[in-house]
């Protein structure tokens, strides 16, 4: 049903190749320290799994998945995802990525700096808002009543109907929440960030063993966020 690139296969990326391979999908893996250094994931993941270079995974997927942390944007491929459809995770950490005046001041969003650096691609801002191990464990079958969603936003009607493919193929549902500009709604401390998956939101999302956040209690999450904005 086709084929996911990843660019970034750390704990999300990780994640989402699972998935995908799980649901028949081939997945071709890259990270910053070249395809060797993959060789122990793609052997577990099995021969649904590639390893490559970044400019590889990017002209090899149907869909890209952009994992990397926010201060490196500006090393993704650029000419290998023209047209594409790129799946953004990231989220704007200053404590990780230094300071991004832009952001603090609300000008922009950190799917809108990517989109504006893949200026011939189709940015979706999806799977950041969710912890990694409720990412793996919450994933059910379409139709499922326990099934939970993810938010997505981005500019593209087309390349958000692809991105709710792929998610509908991993297990997931799908909230459209709006433009990219709309990402921040569930950027990190927002109520849409992680808190519709945790069974406990008091706990850490390490100790929270997860329960599954249905699409009405995403679209709730998500007019929490705007209210609180004011």
């Amino acid at each position: 049903m086709g084929r996911l690139g990843l660019i970034g296969s750390g704990n999300i990326g990780s994640t989402v190749a699972r998935l995908a391979v799980a649901a028949g999908i081939d997945v071709v893996l890259s990270n910053s320290r070249g395809p060797e250094t993959l060789a122990g994931l793609v052997a577990e993941l099995g021969p649904r799994a590639s390893a490559a270079t970044a400019a590889e995974a990017a002209a090899a997927g149907d869909w890209v998945l952009v994992s990397v942390p926010l201060k490196n944007y500006r090393q993704i491929p650029v000419a290998p995802l023209a047209g594409k459809t790129v799946l953004d995770t990231n989220n704007y950490y200053p404590g990780r990525d230094g300071a991004f005046p832009e952001l603090d001041s609300g000008a922009t969003t950190s799917a809108e700096l990517l989109q504006a650096h893949l200026a011939g691609a189709h940015v979706v801002k999806v799977f950041n808002n969710i912890f990694f191990k409720h990412l793996l464990g919450l994933a059910r079958p379409s139709g499922a009543p326990d099934r939970s969603a993810l938010p997505i936003a981005g500019d593209a009607a087309a390349a958000k109907r692809q991105a709710t493919e792929l998610l509908d193929a991993l297990g997931y549902d799908t909230v459209d929440a709006g433009p990219l500009a709309e990402g921040w709604r569930f950027q990190p401390d927002t109520p849409a960030y992680g808190v519709p998956y945790l069974k406990d939101p008091s706990q850490p999302f390490p100790e929270d063993p997860g329960q599954p956040g249905a699409a009405q209690v995403v679209r709730d999450a998500l007019a929490a966020a705007e209210r609180a904005k004011g």
